[in-house]
Order: C-alpha cells, then structure tokens, then sequence
C-alpha cells in the first residue's frame, strides 16, 4: 500500500510517498521545504507569513515526492497557453497511490488549511481515500519508520506494546501510553511552555538566535569541551515540578529563573555557554525523570522519543543510558534525526497504520482543528 502524506501544521511544506506492508514501512521519499530562514529575522513563526510560502510551495513539492518516488504521471499539469509546467503535479491519478494522508491538526489554522485543500482537490481528482492525522500521533509514528540494512530489506519496528512516548517539540511536551497501534492515552503534559518553546524564549534572552533549541545544545557542548570532563555549573536552575505526583511538565518558571539569573550577573555575556548548559540540562532532567517514572508505573515494555526536540543529542544519550540502568528489560526506541521535525513521512506512516484499520474520511468532511486533541 503507498500513501502520500502531506504536512503544513507550522512552517514546513512537506510532502512523501510511503510504501507499506503488514508492520514494514519503506520511506520511497520524502520532501520538506523549510522557511525556517524567512521566519528567523521574526524570532518565531509569523502564521500568515508560513501560509502565503505554504501556498506557493505545496503544489511543487508534492510533485517532487511524486517524482522521487517514480510515481509521477507520464502526463503533466499544462498552463495557460498550452505550456508544460513542471512546477505542478498532474490532476490524473498518480499511479499507485492509494490513499492521501494530510494533518489535520493541531496546528496554526491557516497554515493546515493549505494542507487540507491541497489533499481534498487531489483526492477528489485521483478518486482515493483521504486520511486524518493528528500532528503529534505523525511524530509517535516516525519510529515506525526503520530504515534498517538488513540483508532481506524488511524494516522491522521493534516496539513492544504497552509503550510510553516522551513527545516534545515547540508547542507540546506529552506523555501518551500507547497500548496498541492508534490507542492512546494522555498520561502528561505541558501545563504552560513546552520544552521547545522554553529553548526557543531562553536562546532569545541569552541573544544567541532562532531556532533555540540547537543553537542552546551547540553552545551547551562549547561550555562541555572548554571544561574537559570536569565540567558542572555554578549556575544552578530549578527543575520545575521534577517531584510533583503526576506526569504534568511546567518550563515557564525555568524560564523566569533564566531571566532573573542574567539580571543578577553584570558578566552575564561572558557566561553564555555556561548558562545554555545549566538551562539544557534542567529540561532534560525533567524530561528523563518524568518519563522513567511513568514507565515504572505503567510498566511498559518500549519507550519512544517523538517530536523535534527528540533530536537533542543530550536528551537522546543521557535517555538511553537512563533506560539502561533504570530499566534494563525495556526496549527504547528514538526516531531517526531527519524525521525528528516536522515531514510528512510520518505522517504517511501514520496514515499507512489508519488505512490498514479503515479509517478513511471522505474527503468532503476534511476539517481543520488547530486544537486537535490526541485520541
């Protein structure tokens, strides 16, 4: 079964074509055009700035994934005047695809409704199925996508249920128990600033730029190597509800704490590195803590990073080697980095799972949610 998935939840138009079979998901491409770069002058995204570029770009890169995938119609959409245009895909059924997979929500409003009536106009002109995906059940399903060399080719998942996914990003932080394929449970989540957000607000008090999140971690390595194994911060930050009793995360008080802290030092530019450090590893903490906690509870056999801050290379190891020692017996699982951020191979992924258990939606009640809860 190929599906085509097509993502628009924030700044990214993403398009890719997924192949899959019985548990076995194979990547046929998958294209991701990034306005990072225009939003970051803003420090933050600009909803109707993302809309206007997703407008000007889905239709191109649909028909890239389209074509690196070997699926684009022998016949090309023809402009006015009778030239070829090959900036857009062909309105006849592209060969093999058998269902369209397009995020819904959450999301900014007008960036998902491009992605919506992209999906609805190609369903209606291919005569295929469409596909509801929650944003963040896209990330959950990235690590369904094992891109293993294994002599025979089969990609195999290697995830047990009951599973816990740590999910964190720049609009959401969660614990889900997932129990089966598409059966969550919300177990925690961000009562305020999500884990992305806080690097993002913290890397713009410290004025070392947009996206926080890698400029934090690369500052944060700096200050690692210029102290060589020795190194521990004189700057202690709280770790925001890292003892409460449920499974809730809060990083706008670490944020407040930041801001204090650098009023406080008249040297505070000297220390930069040193501070990305302290503030990079209270989240983590919190993170690591939070999520071997509801393991243990829960007793769950895998546990699954999602999202893009899941490609913190601190959070990634430091996770790992937590899971080791904690709880040898449980299988962990992180995405591979390039479908860590937003792409639509996850979303096919996940629209491949929900096609598999018929779960279409005609494309006539395509809706957009940008408060789609997950469920």
């Amino acid at each position: 079964m190929k599906i085509l998935g097509i993502e628009t939840s924030c700044d990214e138009t993403a398009a890719s074509v997924i192949e899959g079979k019985d548990e076995n998901v194979k990547v046929l491409s998958n294209v991701v055009s990034s306005q990072i770069e225009i939003h970051k002058k803003y420090g933050g995204v600009v909803p109707e700035v993302a809309a206007r570029e997703h407008v000007l770009n889905i239709l191109p890169v649909v028909n890239e994934a389209l074509e690196k995938a070997g699926l684009k119609s022998p016949l090309p959409h023809l402009a006015k005047g009778g030239k070829k245009n090959p900036s857009y895909p062909s309105l006849l059924k592209a060969a093999s695809i058998d269902a369209i997979a397009v995020t819904t929500g959450p999301g900014l409003v007008t960036s998902l409704i491009v992605g919506i009536e992209t999906a609805r106009t190609l369903a209606y002109a291919w005569d295929v199925p469409t596909i509801v995906v929650n944003h963040i059940e896209g990330h959950i399903y990235a690590n369904f996508i094992r891109e293993l060399k294994i002599q025979n080719s089969k990609l195999k998942t290697q995830i047990n249920f009951p599973a816990l996914i740590l999910t964190v990003s720049g609009g959401h932080n969660m614990l889900v128990l997932m129990k089966d394929h598409l059966k969550y449970n919300v177990i925690g989540e961000t009562i305020d600033d999500a884990a992305g957000e806080a690097f993002d607000k913290a890397a713009t008090m410290l004025g070392i730029g947009y996206p926080g999140g890698p400029i934090i971690s690369k500052m944060a390595s700096k200050y690692e190597k210029e102290l060589s194994q020795s190194f521990k911060s004189q700057i202690p930050l709280p770790r925001p509800m890292l003892n409460s009793k449920d499974f809730h995360f809060s990083f706008s008080g670490l944020k407040t704490a930041l801001l204090y802290k650098l009023k406080n030092d008249k040297n505070w530019k000297t220390r930069i590195p040193e501070y990305a450090y302290e503030f990079e590893q209270a989240v983590v903490d919190v993170l690591i803590h939070k999520t071997i906690k509801a393991a243990e509870k829960y007793k769950v056999k895998t546990i699954m990073l999602s999202g893009g801050v899941s490609a913190n290379k601190k959070l990634r190891e430091q996770m790992a080697e937590t899971i080791k020692e904690k709880l040898p017996g449980v299988h962990y699982n992180q995405p591979d980095l390039k479908y860590t951020t937003d792409n639509a191979a996850m979303i096919a992924t996940a629209g491949y799972f929900r096609a598999r258990a018929k779960k279409f939606t005609p494309w006539q009640k395509l809706r957009v949610d940008p408060n789609l809860e997950l469920r």
